[in-house]
């Protein structure tokens, strides 16, 4: 009889490895939650999201005891303000096309070192897939008309506008990690939101963006900082550095 794998510890994780490691399986929970038949919609979501983050918290803190952490599900702890190294994690970014058996959700896990969203991966276990920041790829080139996503939902004022005026095509997502993977697998060309969002919406999924050499900042046109008292993080850009410079002008003539 084999004997059970021996835990995995910091020695033999990268920090991009582990968050590659836990993003992958709290993908894994959460499918088999869903599989299990127990559970839909709301009720579905509440229990993912609770499943989820009960793993990712204890693998942290087991993992990382020395870092601070950021949880969407779990009450906030402000000594991490004091940190330098924070874990900002989503357990299911997306809970509502989680719960309606969607594809378009993510698990995000990312750390911000100084305020900056350097490390982190985002699983979409929808689709089987890991983005992470140790294993950048090339992005796709872009086509000729570019390729907008947003909320499947509630568009954005400014992102139809900027869509409108430079003649590219609307496509509704989900979740944003998988608006931000997508312009990432080169499905989209262009993610601008002004909606509201949180530092555990968009850290991980920033992270992975910066990687694979992409354009990130707030649609004014300054930086993300991430690790603040106030966690709100009301606003996003992520495209081709190349289509920087003309979504963020077109962004400004809005509110000329």
């Amino acid at each position: 009889m084999s004997k059970p794998d021996a835990p995995l510890t910091d020695a033999e994780l990268t920090d991009a490895e582990l968050a590659a490691h836990l993003a992958e399986v709290a993908g894994r929970i959460l499918l088999e939650v869903r599989a299990s038949g127990m559970l839909s919609l709301k009720a579905l979501g509440k229990a993912g999201d609770a499943t989820a983050n009960e793993f990712l918290v204890h693998a942290l803190k087991e993992q990382r005891p020395e870092d601070g952490l950021l949880s969407e599900e779990e009450k906030d702890n402000l000594a991490r303000l004091e940190q330098s190294r924070v874990w900002i994690v989503d357990p299911v970014d997306g809970t509502r096309e989680y719960g309606e058996e969607r594809i378009d959700w993510a698990v995000h896990v990312g750390l911000a070192i100084d305020g900056v969203a350097v490390i982190g991966a985002v699983a979409l276990p929808g689709a089987g897939a890991v983005l992470r920041t140790d294993r950048p790829g090339v992005v796709p080139p872009a086509p000729a008309v570019l390729r907008m996503v947003v909320s499947r939902t509630r568009p954005a004022h400014e992102a139809t506008t900027v869509a409108a005026r430079i003649g590219a095509e609307l496509v509704p997502m989900g979740s944003a990690g998988a608006k931000a993977m997508a312009i990432v697998r080169g499905e989209a060309d262009i993610y601008l939101h002004s909606g509201g969002q949180y530092e555990w919406d968009s850290c991980a999924p920033v992270a992975v963006a910066l990687a694979h050499g992409l354009h990130c900042s707030r649609i004014d046109g300054t930086p993300l900082v991430y690790n603040q008292a106030d966690t709100y993080l009301p606003d996003l850009l992520i495209c081709r550095r190349e289509h920087a410079a003309m979504v963020l002008g077109e962004v400004a003539k809005i509110d000329a």
